[in-house]
């Protein structure tokens, strides 16, 4: 029998981590989820959780414990983590933390197509990037710094330090971008005829690089 791959939404490896911790029901999962913030790092929707949960049962990861009722608020099944799910949860985990995989920011895609784009409209776009990307990287830096100042364990802040450690990466890639399209960079020129006279420069790229319309 073939080995069942991971869920692919990471909300069900939160839903694991959360039951890991103790039995809960979906919206205490998600109210646990907002109240430290880790919907800033798995998108959360309350719809999605409902599906990963079921996702979960089927998979035999959690098993419906109780059903339980508070004063005239509806019914809540309260769901716990099962000894299978404690092995996902890890084999999981180890599989995200050991092995690096390409994923496609939208970011990258945009600069693998920037010839669209004339080099001066690039240029102010970059800008403008940068100077967000800036407002973004001190924002965060205070955040940690305030929740730091409280003696908070930085064990349960690691993700806001690997996404600050990511803003200051491209912040540094996105000046020295800039910096270098201020100097010529592309070539500039081949990067204005693209726009100026793109089927003369076009034909150009054909004939020396190859790409040239199929027949």
């Amino acid at each position: 029998m073939a080995q069942q791959t991971h869920p692919t939404n990471p909300l069900a490896l939160a839903v694991l981590a959360l039951l890991f911790e103790r039995p809960m029901h979906p919206y205490e999962m998600g109210v646990t989820l907002k109240q430290r913030h880790k919907e800033e790092s798995i998108k959360f929707r309350y719809g999605s959780l409902y599906t990963v949960i079921e996702l979960l049962l089927r998979r035999g990861f959690i098993v419906a414990r109780e059903t339980a009722r508070d004063g005239r608020r509806p019914e809540r099944t309260v769901y716990a983590v099962t000894d299978t799910g404690r092995d996902e949860l890890r084999a999981w985990m180890a599989d995200l933390i050991g092995e690096p995989i390409k994923e496609y920011p939208q970011f990258e895609a945009a600069l693998c197509l920037l010839p669209v784009l004339p080099p001066d409209e690039a240029l102010a776009l970059l800008r403008r990037r940068l100077e967000r990307i800036e407002q973004n990287s001190t924002a965060l830096t205070q955040q940690i710094e305030a929740i730091a100042d409280q003696n908070f364990p930085p064990l349960f802040l690691i993700e806001t330090e690997y996404r600050l450690a990511l803003i200051k990466a491209e912040r540094h890639f996105v000046a020295e971008l800039i910096r270098r399209i201020e100097n010529g960079w592309g070539p500039l020129e081949l990067w204005r005829g693209i726009h100026d006279d793109r089927e003369a420069t076009l034909a150009k790229l054909y004939r020396e690089f190859g790409g040239a319309p199929m027949n």
